[in-house]
């Protein structure tokens, strides 16, 4: 009877099976653990934003679509800098570029203090154009090292991993700004009349611009503090080294990788999911307040029970994904958030807040499984398609203004969710496409 001992081929494929479906890289796991901080701290940041849209709604008294503007600077950002900073990564490697990113993102939340100074809505735009800047950057270089480092096979798991490290952050970044951000102080008409007409509303205003200046400048410390870690920190050569073998024009190369059926739709689906994710967030404050009669404060508390629910979502699921088919799950949870939302348009209240609070669950799988097939077998053009994928969260910058002029025009954000479930439909079209498809 022949053992394993007595063969050799055996045994190097048992090997072989067992390192594709190797989850950590173990040898290099200071660089995956700093990497991965990297996903808490830009959902801290991006959750800050929707404490942003009521704060600056209030102290700039803007109508919903000019707060929305809020998200529209930080995704745009993301928009303009995807592209240069993957072409910056090409030439210098993957350190290079998350250091470019986090030097961007620090410099951008320490200009909220004179942007706050100034008392100009302009310059708080241009403070979020740069920190999303900075997170374009980073996210270019983070999400497909982290999908690189390690096996193909588990590249879809690996950096759901990473990514459910950013619902904490998120949690994390709304509770910061509900007990830091907003004063708790919410004032009557007849009370704002009569601070107008004793000359101390503007001061009043410009105390509640200020409140933004510590929690921004503190978050820029942070930043910088961890971008010093990381500079003293050796990355792995392989996946750091330059990557400069395609040839060709930039514009020629980005037309080659359009005309990847696999990069098109995942880029779609992309821009449709982020526009989803942000425009939920963003405009449940303001539902919670207008259908539930919920305070400041408390409607920003249940918008934590929605980051919460993305963490078990994202844990789960990424557990749930040996499985199960990760494209498969999320064409289902993307039906399911389509159901959950009609509940919300339909029956706004506490039952439709559940029912939009129910979807962050759903939608926890959805943008690093979007961005693993998409960058999936690309090769040295990895870093090129990474960028255009983070382009297309340019659909948080279009879709939650959208969302804001339909509340603006109907006196309804609950009717504005439909712009959401119109993105639910692409998502849920893109997962069952990949359902299609023979297991790689």
């Amino acid at each position: 009877m022949n053992t394993a001992a007595d063969n050799p081929s055996s045994n190097s494929t048992e090997r072989s099976d067992k390192e594709s479906f190797r989850l950590f890289p173990s040898e290099h796991l200071l660089p995956f653990v700093l990497v991965t901080a990297l996903f808490f701290l830009w959902g801290m940041s991006n959750n800050l934003t929707d404490i942003l849209v009521q704060q600056f709604k209030k102290s700039f008294e803007l109508s919903p679509f000019q707060a929305q503007l809020v998200q529209t600077a930080v995704f745009l950002g993301y928009f303009s800098m995807a592209l240069p900073a993957a072409l910056g990564m090409r030439r210098w490697g993957y350190k290079s570029g998350i250091l470019a990113g986090l030097s961007l993102f620090g410099t951008g939340t320490l200009m909220f203090w004179p942007a706050a100074i100034v008392g100009r809505y302009w310059l708080m735009l241009l403070a979020l154009f740069v920190v999303g800047c900075g997170s374009a950057t980073l996210e270019t270089a983070a999400n497909p090292f982290i999908a690189q480092f390690g096996p193909r096979e588990t590249s879809e798991r690996r950096l759901n991993f990473s990514q459910a490290f950013n619902p904490p952050g998120t949690i994390v970044g709304v509770l910061i700004g509900t007990f830091f951000i907003f004063s708790g102080v919410e004032l009557p008409a007849t009370r704002i009349a009569q601070m107008k007409s004793s000359g101390v509303y503007a001061s009043y205003l410009h105390s509640e611009i200020m409140r933004v200046v510590p929690t921004y400048v503190t978050l820029a410390c942070i930043v910088l503090l961890l971008a010093l870690v990381i500079s003293l920190t050796p990355f792995p050569i392989g996946l750091a080294e330059h990557d400069d073998t395609e040839q060709g024009t930039l514009f020629t190369q980005v037309v080659t990788l359009l005309r990847i059926p696999e990069l098109r739709a995942a880029i779609l689906a992309q821009f449709c999911y982020c526009g989803a994710q942000v425009s939920t967030w963003s405009a449940f404050i303001p539902y919670s307040k207008q259908y539930t009669g919920a305070s400041e404060r408390t409607a920003a508390l249940f918008l934590t029970g929605n980051l919460i629910a993305h963490a078990v979502g994202r844990f789960a699921s990424t557990g749930l994904m040996r499985w199960i088919r990760p494209s498969r799950m999320m064409g289902a949870y993307a039906i399911v958030n389509i159901f959950l939302l009609f509940v919300g348009v339909i029956h706004p209240g506490l039952i439709g807040a559940g029912a939009i609070m129910l979807t962050s669950f759903f939608m926890s799988i959805m943008f690093p499984t979007i961005f693993a097939l998409g960058v999936r077998d690309l090769g040295s053009r990895t870093k090129l398609g990474s960028s255009l994928l983070v382009m297309s969260v340019v659909g948080g910058a279009m879709i939650p203004p959208l969302l804001g002029l339909i509340a603006k025009r109907l006196g309804s954000y609950a009717l504005g969710y439909t712009v959401v479930i119109a993105c639910y439909i692409v998502v849920a079209m893109y997962g069952l496409r990949e359902r299609a498809k023979p297991v790689p």
